[in-house]
C-alpha cells in the first residue's frame, strides 16, 4: 500500500511539473514574439495586445480576463472540456508573459531578418510548451476547451471549429487596432506540427519517467 501511494505521489508530481513547466515556458514564447509584434501575432495574441493598447492594464492581465470569459462562455456550452488544469491555465499564463516582459531581458525589434528568427523562435517554444502542458494530463486550456466545445455543439470537426472561433477573434483584435500582418495568417502552420510533435515527445518522455503503461496515459486536449 506504502508503495502504491508513492507511486501515485511520483505520478502526480510528474503530471504537474510538465503542466507547470509548460505554462511557464508558454508564456516565454508569447512575450517573445510580443517583443516583435509587428511582424504579426497568434489571433489570441493580437486581441490581448490590442486591449492593452486600447484601454490600458497589462497583456498577461487582458490574457487572463479573456480566458475567464472564454471559460464562462464553454460552461454555458458544456462543461465537458473545463476541469482545474483549464482555470490554472487561464489564471498562469498571463502573469508567465509580464513577468517575462517586466524582466526586459528580451531583445526589442530591430525592425532587420532577425526579428523573423526571434518571432520563430518563440513560437517553437510556444508549441513545444503546448505540448508539455496538455502531455501532462491535467487538462485542456480555455481556448482549446472552447473550440471543442463549440465542435461538439455544431458537429464540426475541431479544425473548422478552430478556424472559425480564431477568426473571430482575429477581426475583433483587428477592429480593436491589434497587429495583424503577414506571420499572424502562418502562425498556425508552424505551431501546430509543432505541438503535435512535441506531445507525442513529451507523452512518450512522461511514461518513461512515471513508469505507467501507454495505456494508462490520459491526455486531455
Amino acid at each position: 500500500m506504502a508503495s502504491l501511494n508513492m507511486d501515485n505521489l511520483r505520478h502526480w508530481a510528474i503530471r504537474y511539473t510538465f503542466f507547470f513547466l509548460g505554462l511557464v515556458l508558454f508564456g516565454l514564447g508569447i512575450a517573445i514574439s510580443v517583443k516583435v509584434r509587428h511582424l504579426g501575432l497568434h489571433p489570441w495574441d493580437v486581441l490581448n495586445v490590442a486591449l492593452t493598447d486600447k484601454f490600458g492594464w497589462s497583456i498577461g492581465t487582458w490574457s487572463v480576463l479573456v480566458g475567464m470569459v472564454v471559460i464562462l462562455s464553454s460552461l454555458l456550452i458544456s462543461r465537458k472540456y473545463i476541469n482545474i488544469g483549464t482555470f490554472l491555465n487561464a489564471l498562469l499564463i498571463g502573469p508567465f508573459v509580464d513577468f517575462f516582459l517586466w524582466l526586459d531581458f528580451l531583445p526589442g525589434a530591430s525592425y532587420t531578418w532577425f526579428d523573423y528568427g526571434w518571432l520563430l523562435l518563440g513560437i517553437l517554444i510556444v508549441g513545444m510548451a503546448g505540448g508539455l502542458y496538455v502531455a501532462g494530463g491535467i487538462g485542456a486550456g480555455p481556448r482549446d476547451g472552447f473550440m471543442l466545445s463549440i465542435a461538439d455543439r455544431t458537429k464540426l470537426s475541431v479544425s473548422k471549429a478552430r478556424i472559425m472561433v480564431e477568426s473571430v477573434v482575429l477581426v475583433i483584435g483587428l477592429l480593436l487596432g491589434g497587429p495583424v500582418h503577414v506571420v499572424t495568417f502562418l502562425y498556425t502552420l508552424i505551431l501546430s506540427p509543432v505541438f503535435q510533435v512535441s506531445l507525442r515527445l513529451f507523452a512518450k518522455l512522461r511514461i518513461a519517467l512515471a513508469g505507467e503503461l501507454p495505456s494508462e496515459v490520459k491526455v486531455k486536449v
